[in-house]
């Protein structure tokens, strides 16, 4: 085996909303064919463009997301469109598409039309609120689907409305769920023989991953509310500082009670005393019995006041180096610079280079965050361009003459 993923191919009819899922496929070694419409998909006109320059050949969203895949370009509303379409489900393993509820079968590429072309095929769906029930049919946005999973009311400051992440989340998480669906569908079907549909929803994938909201009502019936740079829940209505302010930037520390917290607050308390910032209350702490359910509001900020001035004097990387000696969790909140620059990244060679000869450079990307035993690592492609492949597919493997090629291409079915 080369790949874990080796000779299982994967048809993409995604746009921004599903594309990740034939990312993830690829980088496990599938060959994913993008499948775009001819001229090209409408997400490649999405932002940022490689040196600020709209063009749909430098989308840096498309460069990101499409990485491995090879590129074709059909019209598979057009019955030829849909002959050739049929031809190459009859050669693969699973499709992945991210259209409205009901388009497949309206151009007839639904599944029960699909599996007849191919009784193995898996096909998985990404949609915002999934195949079935009263909403499936509604339009769903990014902010929407955020909106209504309730990962929008947990996010941002307590004081102000609702903040939305400001990348795209629920493709993400869509994507992902739908590409560990396909897997397990795959698994069933070397196992029973049978391929079969699989219904992902983005809202219902963005409900199952809203951090501890779930956890924390299931368990004390509580629901989480914004709190910005504070932790809640502690059992006493009382908010705890998790992100602080230093001197070129922010870090994270929590201050924890029980058995943890005990080792970590001795530490810090001698530390703090070797920077002259002991309080009468840090003294005669017992950090032993120490329970956060007990401090009141007040108590809490007398603790963090010395810790927070404490925090102002150092750069991050100071803390986060002196803390990794004391073996204490001071983490730096890192921006994009500091991540392209961390060394735990590099020295793992998560950062590769990819060739773009269209654009003659080199970009960096990240290469995947898996590796493999039994399998090499995989040599990253960058994004198709459009139509890049089409003699390699519609000629090398269906057979269609340049000739053919060429007039299907002027008729815009290719």
């Amino acid at each position: 085996m080369k790949t874990l993923l080796d000779g299982i191919r994967v048809l993409d009819l995604t746009d921004e909303n599903g594309f990740l899922c034939g990312r993830m496929l690829a980088e496990l070694g599938a060959d994913v064919i993008k499948v775009e419409r001819p001229g090209g998909d409408t997400s490649r006109n999405i932002g940022p463009f490689y040196h600020d320059i709209p063009d749909p050949e430098r989308s840096l969203t498309w460069f990101a997301y499409n990485l491995n895949k090879r590129g074709i370009t059909l019209d598979i509303k057009t019955g030829k469109g849909r002959e050739l379409f049929k031809q190459l489900v009859k050669r693969s393993d699973i499709i992945v598409e991210s259209h409205p509820v009901g388009y497949m079968k309206e151009i007839g590429l639904d599944y029960p039309e699909l599996k007849k072309a191919n009784q193995r095929i898996i096909m998985a769906s990404i949609t915002p609120f999934g195949q079935t029930g009263p909403y499936n049919k509604f339009a769903g946005s990014d902010i929407i689907v955020q909106a209504m999973s309730g990962y929008l009311y947990i996010c941002g400051d307590p004081d102000r409305p609702p903040l939305r992440v400001s990348l795209p989340q629920s493709p993400l998480f869509a994507g992902g769920e739908a590409a560990v669906a396909a897997l397990i569908a795959l698994y069933h079907r070397d196992i029973s023989g049978e391929g079969q549909y699989v219904d992902v929803s983005a809202q219902q994938s963005m409900v199952k991953n809203t951090v501890n909201a779930n956890s924390l009502w299931f368990t004390y019936g509580m629901v989480l509310e914004r709190s910005g740079a504070y932790r809640v829940g502690l059992g006493s209505g009382t908010r705890a500082r998790q992100t602080w302010p230093c001197k070129d930037g922010l870090v994270n520390f929590v201050i924890f009670g029980g058995a943890p917290g005990a080792v970590m607050n001795k530490i810090l308390a001698q530390w703090l005393k070797e920077e002259g910032l002991s309080t009468k209350q840090r003294e005669e702490m017992d950090w032993d019995n120490f329970d956060v359910t007990k401090f009141t509001q007040e108590e809490w900020e007398q603790l963090e006041a010395p810790v927070a001035e404490f925090f102002l004097r150092y750069t991050k990387q100071e803390l986060f180096k002196e803390a990794l000696k004391r073996h204490m969790p001071i983490c730096p909140v890192l921006n994009p610079a500091d991540v392209a620059d961390f060394f735990q990244l590099k020295a793992r060679d998560f950062w590769v280079d990819v060739e773009h000869p269209e654009l003659g450079c080199v970009i960096k990307y990240p290469a995947g965050c898996m590796r493999f035993a039994a399998m090499p690592a995989l040599k990253i492609r960058r994004a198709p361009l459009i139509g890049e492949h089409n003699l390699e597919v519609f000629h090398g493997e269906l057979g269609l003459s340049p000739e053919k090629i060429d007039e299907f291409k002027l008729n815009k079915i290719i």
